[in-house]
Parts: C-alpha cells; structure tokens; sequence
C-alpha cells in the first residue's frame, strides 16, 4: 500500500474559519460519494464540542426546514449528509472519519451510523485538503469511522500532473493540491491530484468516473454486538398492526431488518415514489423496525436513522436479490453501501430471509449483485469455510467527485451562541 506522506507536508493554504461580517466562514469542500453528497469538513475547522459542532452542521446544510432552502442540503436524506475529517492518531490508522447524517425537517444530527457512498468521498478530500499527500499512481489509506469504529482501506487513483493525456485543468488541480494558486503556477508538472474522469459506472449516479475501491476489513457488528445480533438467522415477530412474520436482523456494516416484502403484500418492485406515498406499508414497517430495534439490542429506536429496514423480493435483472431499502422512513432511491453489503451478506448466509429468495452461486468467494431502484449494486464477499457464519472479505467499487471547493457562511449565532 502506498503510505501517503505526512500531513505537514502539504497545508492546505486556506485559511480556517474566520468572520465574514455577521456571519462565520468554514471552509468545506462539497462532494459527491457514491449516491449520496454533502459538505466535508476538516475537523480542526469545527468546534470541538459536538452540541456546538451540530449547531454549525445544521446552519450549514439549512436544518430543519423541508426544503432546506437556507443552506446546502438538497431537501433528501441522501443530499443531507456532511463528512468531518481529520488525521489518524495512531500508527495503523491514517485518517479518522466521522460521518453526519441530518434530515430536512429535524434539528437531529445523527453520528451513530456509517455511510458507505459518503466514505468514498472522503480520501479525495483528504488529499484536496491537503490532509494526505499523495506519492503514488494510486494512494490507499486506511480510514477509521468514528461512528462505529468499522475500519477500510480505500484507493484512488493519484497521477502526475503533465502525464500523457494530462489536460490544462489537470495543471490546475495539481496546483491547488500542492498549495498553489488555482492556475496551476505553485504547483505544475509533477504535481499529483486526485483523478475523477475515468470509466468507472455505479447505478444511480449519471456518466461514468474514476473508481474508488474500499475493502472493509471488519464491519461484522458495527452497531449492533454481532452479525446476527439476535443469535438467529430468522426471527418471527410481531408487532402492532402485524400478524407474525418472519425477519432476519442483520449488522454487516449497517443494522438491517430484512423481510419478504410478499410477507407485507407488496412485489417489492414497486417504484421509490410508490413506496414513498404507502402510507400503510410505513407504518407497518415502523412498527416492526421499533420491536426489532429492541429484539437487536439498540434499544428504543424511535429516533435513531436505524435499524433500516430492507424489503426483498426474486430478482428480475440477472441479479442475487432485489431490495427495497428504507432509511429509515423514505424508501432509498438506489441502497447505501453497506447496507448493500449487509443485505448481500445475508444472501449467503443459510436459512436467513433474503438467502431463501437469492440466487447466490456457491463457494466461500462469491459476488453478490443487489438489485435496487436505479440499477444494481455488487458486493464481493469472503466467507470462512470453517465459520459458514463469519464473514473474512467485503469489497466493492464506488466513484466520487469534487464538486465545489470554498466556504459555507453560517450565521454568527450558530457558531456562537452568544451571538443570538
């Protein structure tokens, strides 16, 4: 692996964050990860008491208001997420992540969960940031998630600027990456930047770019105190409104409640938008995600954005399973990284819920492809042969993007109280 070089050796040349008038400026970078987007932060540009920190987060992406319309968040929970990052501080360990999830309409900043699509995003702003310097064609580091302590490897690619095919707007991102100015002067040939163009296609994301491989390295029991955390590969349960059905509780990466969507009198190939409007079906899967909060071990769950809770059905584009995954109360328009990975996991697990409909070849290697909304989505797995149950190898390929680098203003009352 290429150990990217310590930090100091490349500050980032922007300033922190400073008064703009009545209002404070926090440098961010906005980028996509995967299917998702939002704000990422340096961690020494926010304040450091996390009630303060949420009250920055929620000024800036616009919360709580349905359309968000005084910030950047994109009225989704997809577009309402923002990433804080910041250097490891032990040897394995090069960077730390601490991903947020907000809603539109809450003031609630969730920091509990991962998010697979936004840890794509965050080795490229790391390098933007100048939090890593990259030395290599290709940069991998290891990322620690503070939510849950899930650790990953991630690559991107890291080419010379002035390479064979290198363009003008190569020269300027190699020159903001080296602390130069936007011209590319500070920084010129031999510069290394973060390469988004490239051939790389994930469902629910337009036009193709370059990948970014994450390889997890133990994600069983992120949140939850086991794979399995009930013991059990199946459940049946019951909730109110809900004769008894049968569930499988599921934490490889994300804390999943997976059911045979015809155990709800749905196909499960329903459309986001028809879900969305179910009004029934949420309810009923409310009260089920709240029974199954407690069986898992979470506790009340009424205001955490997990478990999710995941419809399967047969696939019926060549895939393993098609899903229907909600987060917690929106029906996703494609599915999160690891719950795509945790719902590919209990494919292959005998006597689960989804493994009963899936089409998973055999063996103790195995690519699992997830059907969802806007496409598919596949996860490669390894399995123990000697522990059927424990899973040795999650992986899988996303892209990202560099969509806007600068400040977000927040009302001065929002970094300091006093203010108000």
């Amino acid at each position: 692996m290429v150990q990217p070089k310590a930090a100091e050796a490349a500050p980032d040349p922007r300033p922190g964050p400073r008064t703009y008038g009545d209002q404070v400026a926090v440098p961010c970078r906005f980028m996509r990860g995967g299917t998702s987007r939002g704000p990422f932060f340096r961690a020494a540009d926010l304040p450091a008491d996390p009630a303060a920190r949420d009250a920055v987060l929620l000024a800036a992406m616009g919360s709580p208001d349905p359309r968000q319309i005084d910030g950047l968040g994109g009225a989704n929970p997809l577009t309402s997420k923002a990433g804080i990052v910041g250097p490891g501080d032990r040897q394995d360990i090069d960077l730390v992540f601490r991903f947020a999830q907000l809603q539109p309409d809450s003031d609630l900043v969730d920091t509990t969960a991962n998010c697979g699509n936004m840890l794509a995003a965050v080795v490229p702003f790391a390098v933007e940031s100048g939090l890593l310097v990259p030395d290599g064609d290709t940069t991998t580091a290891r990322v620690l998630t503070l939510n849950t302590g899930l650790v990953a490897e991630i690559t991107v690619r890291t080419p010379l600027s002035g390479a064979p095919g290198g363009t003008g707007a190569d020269e300027e991102a190699a020159g903001e990456a080296a602390g130069g100015a936007a011209d590319g002067s500070a920084g010129g040939t031999g510069a290394r930047y973060v390469a988004y163009d490239g051939d790389t296609a994930i469902d629910g994301v337009p036009g193709t770019a370059a990948p970014v491989t994450i390889g997890f390295l133990d994600t069983a029991g992120s949140v939850c105190s086991a794979l399995l955390p009930t013991g059990n590969v199946r459940d049946r349960v019951e909730a109110p409104g809900i004769g008894p059905v049968d569930v499988t509780c599921i934490d490889n990466g994300q804390p999943l409640v997976i059911v045979d969507a015809a155990d709800l009198g749905r196909t499960g190939h329903e459309s986001v938008g028809a879900l969305n409007a179910d009004t029934e079906l949420k309810e009923r899967l409310e009260a089920l995600r709240l029974v199954c909060g407690e069986l898992m071990g979470l506790g009340d769950v009424t205001s955490k954005n997990y478990p999710k809770m995941t419809l399967v059905s047969p696939p019926a584009h060549g895939g393993a399973i098609n899903t229907r995954s909600f987060i917690p109360h929106v029906c996703h328009e494609s599915i999160g990284v690891l719950a795509a990975v945790t719902a590919a996991t209990a494919c292959a697990l005998d006597g689960t819920v989804a493994a009963a409909l899936a089409a998973v070849p055999p063996g103790t290697d195995v690519n699992v492809s997830v059907e969802h909304p806007a496409g598919e989505f596949t996860v490669a797995l390894g399995l123990s042969p000697d522990e059927p149950r424990r899973v040795t190898r999650s992986a899988l390929v996303r892209t990202a993007r560099l969509i806007m680098a600068g400040d977000v203003l927040v009302p001065g009352g929002a970094w300091n109280p006093r203010l108000r």
